[in-house]
């Protein structure tokens, strides 16, 4: 960041930390301990390098002005797939498919099925998202329009019509340069029904590429 700061350049880095616990008995600690008890957060030293970063951060503006660089920075954690495997039981075929229904993980968050959407699609982890309100509904603006994501857990069949024109108007708002992907929770709409009108829509109006989760 120092460097950046120097020289008006744009580099890019990615920092690797074990949670390695902190121990409350060790003197030497005892200062980070009492720091990271007040934040509530975890006695790790993952935990510590965040904080570092963040002040670091703030350093580097408050020395340079004229110092337009980002500072920021995102944390992810290593974890599995939001998504079931197909496992189908042979002696129980029927209740494997209605437990099949919602193939996402109900501990998950949209967060966590956004990251791992950005990742299947090989869009960077540091590309700019926005989020916006449409119809009741979170809708996530992905690279200037290059994906719409709406991971809502319920789409009423009266609410299709409504979300998809907001949608619709986002993407003229934001008038990408190339091709936009937008993905639904499969799981979310009434029925086929309401699929199949949402999709009709959205390529009226030149979003052909729907996808479902």
């Amino acid at each position: 960041m120092m460097q950046n700061q120097r020289d008006g350049s744009n580099r890019r880095f990615m920092l690797v930390q074990l949670p390695e616990p902190i121990d409350p008995e060790n003197k030497d600690q005892k200062v980070a301990v009492d720091y990271l008890d007040k934040l509530g957060k975890p006695r790790t030293i993952a935990e510590i390098m965040k904080e570092r970063l963040r002040r670091a951060g703030k350093s580097i503006r408050e020395r340079g002005e004229m110092f337009t660089g980002d500072v920021g920075f995102r944390v992810f954690k290593l974890a599995s797939s939001n998504i079931h495997a197909w496992e189908p039981d042979k002696e129980n075929l029927p209740e494997t498919l209605q437990a099949a229904v919602e193939h996402l993980k109900t501990d998950r968050n949209e967060d966590d099925i956004l990251v791992e959407l950005l990742l299947k699609l090989g869009l960077e982890l540091t590309v700019a998202v926005e989020r916006k309100r449409i119809a009741r509904k979170a809708v996530y603006n992905v690279g200037a329009g290059t994906l719409l994501v709406c991971l809502a857990t319920q789409i009423g069949a009266t609410e299709v019509e409504a979300l998809a024109l907001g949608i619709i108007g986002w993407h003229k708002e934001l008038n990408p340069a190339g091709a936009t992907t937008v993905v639904f929770r499969d799981s979310a709409l009434a029925d086929d029904v309401s699929k199949t009108n949402l999709t009709a829509i959205l390529q009226q109006y030149g979003l052909e590429n729907v996808r479902s989760l």
